[in-house]
């Protein structure tokens, strides 16, 4: 059974889709983490169930987090994508919080050719997990803010938070 739920965050509200699990802390394992207009974000669906408790323990490391608490998640998620977009999306979860890669680390990283640093953009650019499986550390390779689905303002605040980029 699909359960959603909103909260809201410095981000703005958070829309969190999920699905039961016996073995995720707290019950629920994440499918999605998005923020409203964002391009290929969650939209509720007929048939999902509103349920906050469901998500307790993912608000709670949400809510640590965004108080500078925690820099690492322990969330159960819900596999997705095609092999190649979880490769590039299992690079981006051993992403030091703070810090900033780029596009082509991230090819280097999963053995994709230079030439692939484009498909590895759009692959990061489909990650259903904004926040929990940081993309927002993906930078382009002259350190510009590039792409991201819940729009660079979001993007500079997350690094900013994390202390991977001053305020301007």
């Amino acid at each position: 059974m699909t359960v959603h739920t909103t909260i809201d965050s410095p981000l703005g509200e958070l829309l969190l889709v999920g699905e039961r699990s016996a073995t995720a802390p707290g019950g629920t394992a994440l499918t999605s983490l998005s923020v409203p207009g964002q391009k290929g974000g969650a939209v509720v669906q007929d048939g999902w169930r509103e349920d906050a408790g469901a998500f307790s323990e993912i608000v709670s490391q949400l809510r640590a987090y965004f108080d500078g608490a925690r820099t690492r998640f322990h969330i159960e998620c819900v596999k997705g994508g095609t092999d190649f977009q979880r490769r590039v999306w299992k690079a981006l979860e051993t992403i030091p919080y703070g810090t900033t890669v780029s596009y082509g680390d991230i090819a280097r990283q999963i053995g994709a050719p230079r030439t692939a640093v484009r498909s590895v953009g759009t692959a990061i650019g489909r990650n259903p997990l904004l926040v929990v499986r940081p993309c927002h550390r993906v930078i382009g390779a002259s350190g510009a803010l590039t792409g991201y689905a819940g729009g660079l303002e979001r993007k500079e605040r997350l690094l900013v938070h994390e202390g991977a980029l001053r305020a301007a």
